[in-house]
């Protein structure tokens, strides 16, 4: 299956250290240990489906099977009894949904407007992160987004650690090169296929707000709000609700 691999602009510092205090190994390997299981069993259930898939994205439109793009995420390493969170890029895995070669620069465009605050003028009064009747996507994708299959490549993201099934949403290098140093602190964890956002706006609430989740999620991180936004996040898919 080949590979498409888009990457934009730099993130202007992807060395910039992020602290928080606190030792918390035994969250953090408890939640690894619970990413590693649940996606190995996932894997192992979805795979006949996700090679459906496959077969039908390589049917519909010419181009290969996979999206990659670089995202922007963080490793983390302990120094002197401080959690040291240390921002990178790494690159992406999704179903493709769009024609190859698509521009890019469209959705660059609206992510500045959805930080800016100036996607509801053009969104009929609602926050919306992603493009409204997009014309890059193909009719496959387009049942691959309102049913989130195209997220499931990233099942390999977290078992290579880059991230996790829980946490802040993986943004483009482009986003984060809009954020105010305020912003940086949805990045103090790895990001994830599911969390806050995904359950409680999924794409239809302004930028602050998705900023405000995803800071209440990093300050009050634990295996137990893991497994409810896990349980949670089945209902939010099957809703449909922001998905495009």
């Amino acid at each position: 299956m080949a590979l498409e691999r888009q990457a934009f602009w730099q993130y202007p510092d992807p060395a910039i250290a992020l602290t928080t205090d606190g030792d918390r190994e035994l969250y953090f390997l408890c939640k690894r240990l619970i990413d590693v299981v649940l996606t190995v069993l996932l894997l192992l259930l979805l795979l006949p489906l996700m090679v459906v898939i496959a077969v039908a994205i390589t049917l519909d439109t010419p181009g290969p099977v996979f999206f990659v793009q670089e995202r922007v995420g963080v490793r983390r390493r302990s120094e002197q009894g401080r959690t040291f969170w240390e921002t990178r890029t790494f690159p992406f895995y999704k179903f493709r949904s769009m024609a190859a070669g698509a521009d890019q620069s469209l959705h660059a465009e609206h992510v500045r407007a959805f930080v800016e605050g100036r996607v509801n003028a053009v969104e009929g009064g609602k926050a919306k992160f992603k493009l409204a009747h997009d014309p890059r996507v193909t009719r496959v994708g387009r049942i691959l987004r309102r049913t989130s299959l195209d997220e499931l490549p990233q099942l390999f993201n977290v078992l290579k650690g880059e991230m996790s099934l829980v946490g802040p949403r993986p943004v483009p290098t482009y986003e984060v090169a809009q954020y105010r140093e305020s912003d940086t602190e949805r990045l103090m964890a790895l990001p994830g296929i599911t969390g806050l956002w995904q359950v409680g706006g999924r794409g239809e609430v302004p930028f602050s707000e998705m900023i405000r989740m995803d800071r209440d999620y990093v300050r009050n991180q634990t295996v137990w709000l893991d497994l409810k936004i896990l349980v949670a996040t089945l209902p939010a898919v099957l809703s449909g609700r922001g998905a495009r």
